[in-house]
């Protein structure tokens, strides 16, 4: 699972690969590493039908039956819980730098960080958005209201990142055209995009650190 991830490029850069049209985010921090229940920034489309830089949380409503305990990884999308959200409304884009799985290595495990390069290069992973009323946040700050919540749609592992995490790896958009589809496009069309990354498309960048502040 995928439950660290970087943004380490600004929101000019992030405007410009993704056409935002709205930025309605203020002045945006970098973030070094972004963990469940963080607030982040996503693209969507706006109610106008434009793009919008907007921040939301990470963690999607999960299925009644389990708890309903927040999900921040989607993989099985033909389940009854998650089609309601495959339409492009509810559809958005993740900006990321670059990602973290965790090896097995003893006495405690090792944070692997994978990236399109050394250079951090700006991708997105794609996602799923919804409003939703109830109490989120940590124990000591929690914040009960409406909330925009955002997660993660998974794959197979490619070569790369299946040695540290065998079962799955982010959906991850690498073009403008790529993100187009996944906004803009028919369902199925999109869909298609929930693949492995080719493996000579995605590196190993940094070990042992929660966090990836390296920044181009």
């Amino acid at each position: 699972m995928c439950n660290l991830y970087s943004l380490t490029k600004g929101q000019s850069a992030i405007r410009d690969l993704f056409a935002v049209r709205h930025d309605r985010t203020g002045n945006l921090p970098l973030f070094p590493s972004i963990f469940p229940d963080q607030v982040a920034p996503i693209v969507r489309r706006g109610a106008d039908g434009e793009r919008e830089l907007v921040t939301a949380r990470w963690g999607m409503p999960g299925p009644p039956q389990f708890g309903g305990q927040p999900v921040t990884n989607i993989r099985n999308v033909t389940s009854p819980h998650w089609r309601g959200w495959l339409g492009a409304r509810n559809r958005c884009v993740v900006p990321a730098t670059s990602f973290c799985e965790y090896a097995d290595t003893k006495p405690r495990k090792t944070p692997i960080w994978f990236a399109l390069g050394t250079d951090r290069p700006l991708f997105a992973f794609a996602g799923l958005w919804t409003r939703w009323r109830g109490v989120r946040g940590p124990k000591s700050a929690a914040v009960e209201g409406e909330h925009e919540l955002y997660g993660i749609l998974t794959t197979a592992a490619n070569a790369v990142v299946a040695p540290i995490h065998p079962k799955a790896m982010p959906v991850i958009l690498t073009t403008a055209a790529e993100a187009d589809l996944w906004l803009e496009g028919q369902t199925p069309a999109a869909l298609a995009l929930q693949r492995p990354l080719p493996d000579h498309a995605l590196a190993i960048v940094a070990k042992g650190e929660k966090e990836d502040g390296a920044a181009a």
